[in-house]
Order: structure tokens, then sequence, then C-alpha cells
């Protein structure tokens, strides 16, 4: 692209290489073996070391660069100098050769919201390296080593593990990246580890290969350790032939787009706005949809509260169809809450 490209694409080209930077510290992180854990709420609300060291990259490199959007981070982390090695300056020249939707060429970058999630799937994340660490080994396992067959539990772990950017203008989730630290780590080498999949709604979604769950088949992912009877009643209201629990709303979408769910169901109040921009944007990308639970979309204005209240309802197919299964208790529960 000749000349200046819009704001937009500019700051998703710098945000591809900042989750790229940003999932190579949660991996150092991880094998250094020293994730520094503290409990924020609970233990099931945990923050590492990647955690605050992933944000900071994150956000002091898109705010040198671009100094007049507003970035909201999960980490609630002091002020400090960030250490010059976080800095990450690099654009994806792929991104920056695109042509911008018409409807974002004139955005202006004040007008730019940026939700970061440095490490999703926190829990899994401190439990695989628990794992590891058992094993009396950091570094990944390569797939079908003796090694990999002990720590199939920590592999299967890390897949959970994404990182977020999402970005918002006039309220709506337009543009995302996810970055997964340790997606190829059956190759075995540190250099082949990660990938990064991005999106912009009215240009697509980029970096997988786009794959649906049969027509028969209604398969639901949902929380593995945020459970309770709100929403396993969700859940089976569904009607599903199977139930994926797994870690991370990042994961969760991913397994929508790659033909292993058909649906992500979270009746629950957990979910934040960081959690969902990025992910949102991939799937709205390809046709898919993610709501609250009565089917209606979720703000991003800077100032709206970060919890997502009402729940997460996300479809590649047939949204409508899972929003009218969701029961009228289960709405009612999450009113009251």
């Amino acid at each position: 692209m000749s000349g200046n490209p819009p704001v937009v694409m500019r700051l998703v080209a710098s945000a591809y290489k900042v989750a790229e930077k940003a999932g190579a510290i949660v991996r150092k992180v991880l094998h250094s073996g020293e994730l520094g854990i503290v409990e924020k709420t609970g233990a099931n609300d945990l923050q590492t070391m990647a955690d605050r060291l992933a944000q900071q990259s994150i956000c002091e490199s898109l705010s040198r660069h671009f100094p007049k959007i507003t970035i909201i981070g999960e980490e609630d982390l002091p002020p400090e100098k960030v250490q010059e090695d976080l800095i990450e300056t690099g654009q994806a020249e792929e991104i920056l050769q695109r042509s911008c939707p018409d409807e974002f060429k004139e955005v202006k970058e004040e007008e730019l919201v940026v939700w970061v999630d440095p490490l999703d799937g926190t829990k899994e994340y401190t439990e695989a390296s628990r794992c590891l660490r058992l094993g009396a080994v950091t570094q990944i396992p390569h797939k079908g080593s003796d090694t990999s067959r002990a720590h199939s539990t920590a592999l299967w772990l890390l897949d959970n593990v994404t990182v977020l950017i999402g970005i918002a203008y006039g309220g709506r989730a337009i543009a995302g990246v996810i970055n997964q630290p340790f997606y190829n780590y059956q190759l075995g080498a540190e250099a082949t580890l990660g990938r990064t999949i991005w999106g912009i709604l009215g240009l697509g979604a980029f970096g997988f290969k786009l794959q649906e769950v049969p027509e028969d088949r209604r398969i639901v992912t949902t929380t593995r350790s945020h459970s309770n009877k709100v929403v396993t009643d969700c859940v089976n209201a569904m009607e599903p032939h199977d139930v994926i629990r797994v870690g991370g709303a990042g994961n969760k979408i991913i397994q929508l787009i790659e033909g292993k769910a058909s649906a992500y169901v979270f009746a629950s109040p957990g979910c934040k706005k960081w959690d969902t921009c990025a992910p949102e944007v991939i799937l709205h990308a390809v046709g898919g949809k993610l709501t609250d639970m009565y089917g209606k979309p979720y703000c991003y204005h800077a100032d709206v509260k970060h919890m997502n209240s009402a729940g997460v309802l996300a479809a590649l197919r047939n949204h409508e169809y899972y929003v009218s299964r969701v029961p009228p208790s289960v709405l009612q529960a999450l009113k009251n809450d």
C-alpha cells in the first residue's frame, strides 16, 4: 500500500508483532520455572510474572506508537518504568499491505479503545507449570517423546493459553489479534512455537483454516474451572451431543472456528471485556456471532463496566438456535446476579 496506511491498519499491524512478543515472554517465564504467582481474588483468579511482563510489553509498546489510543489491560499494575527489552517496535508488513475497509479509513487514533488480556488461561498456565516441575523439566517436551507422554496433561493445558488484543471503535469490537504461545509444540523446537490469528471486520480473519462441526452435531465448549449449577443447566438445555470443558475465552473461540465445537456457552458473569473483544472480532469476521445470554451484543466503550455480567453465548452458525434454548431460569439468575 502506498502512502501512510489508515491508523486502524497500522495499529493492527503493530498489535500483531506485539502479541508475538508477548507470547515469547509467556514462554520464557514458563521455561524459567519462576512464575511469581499471586492470587488476585482467589485460587481461580491468579496473576503470574508472565501476565505482568506481557501486559507491560503490550501496553508500553502500543502507547509509544499510538499515544492517543485508550488501552485497558486486565492486570492492575503500578506505574513503573518498563524495561526496554520488553518493547516491540515492529509491524506486520502483510497487514500494512492490505486495504482498510472503507468504514474505518477515517477513524482517528483517539477514537480507538484497545482491550488487553496479556495471558488468557492463567489457571491452566500455572497448572501446566506444576506438571512440568513434577517431571523435573521446564522446557516444553515435543509430542511423541517419552517426556511428552509423561507430560500430556501439561501440554493439553498449554493449548488453552492465549494472548488477546482487541480493538474497538464506537463501542464495537472491530479488530483483534490472538496469539497462541504454545501452538506447534509437537515440532519440539522453540523457533517453531506459536501462532498468531488476526482479523478486521469487513476484511476477514487470517492465520488459521476455517472448519465447522457437521450440521447434525452439537458440541458445546464451556468453562473447566468456573462452573456452577446455572452454567451446567444452560449447557444441558442446548441438548449437546458432547461437551468440551477447556480454559480461556480465546481458546474457546478457536475451538469454534477450527471445527472442534459448535457453540461456546457460559451462563455466568465471570468473563470480562478483555476476554471477548479480540475473539469476538475473529468469530464475527468469519460469519459467527458472540453475544450475552439474551442475544444482545456487548459494548466496548472505554467507560463500560469490565464484567460481561450477562454471560457469553457464541456460535459460528445457528446462533439464534442457542439463544432460543437458554432457560428462563438461567436468564433470571443472571439478572439477579
